[in-house]
């Protein structure tokens, strides 16, 4: 498996990852697909690479992309301010727990320091089990709502 960046061909797996990144506790029936078509999700991927940060690396597994982590600018759940990237972080189900969301992480936050940026920000699910992997990588809660924590990470 190697980490690289996403090819511009590539931008609609973004669709896909986002839909892959919606947190669904034990027992509950999925959301639809057409979910990620409502405006506080479109944001996420919507003309994707036109922003200054815009970045996304994904995990490729032999030509196969498995995982992808991506960040940008955006009025999303993780928004602190309007100098920080928001992160979104995914990988297919039968790819998590072994490392690559770390590994991509780790790669991710290397990428916005060296852009010149300070901080990166995002929103996660309390009961989601992600809260410690992004902890580990430096993330911090910084505010929290009855669902989310607000997590910022100093670069």
């Amino acid at each position: 498996m190697i980490l690289r960046e996403l090819n511009e061909n590539e931008v609609g797996l973004l669709k896909d990852f986002l839909y892959e990144a919606i947190y669904i506790p034990e027992g509950v029936e999925p959301p639809d697909r057409s979910i990620i078509e409502q405006p506080e999700l479109k944001i996420y991927y919507e003309n994707f690479g036109t922003g200054s940060a815009d970045h996304c690396i994904v995990a490729d597994d032999n030509g196969v992309v498995i995982g992808a982590v991506w960040t940008r600018i955006m009025n999303d759940y993780g928004h602190v301010d309007d100098e920080t990237p928001s992160f979104a972080i995914s990988l297919y189900k039968e790819y998590r727990g072994q490392g690559t969301g770390t590994k991509l992480m780790r790669e991710m936050l290397a990428l916005l320091k060296e852009k010149g940026f300070h901080s990166a920000s995002l929103a996660v699910q309390k009961a989601n089990y992600a809260v410690r992997m992004y902890e580990k990588v430096g993330f911090k809660t910084v505010d929290e709502n009855d669902e989310e924590y607000i997590m910022v990470c100093e670069l």
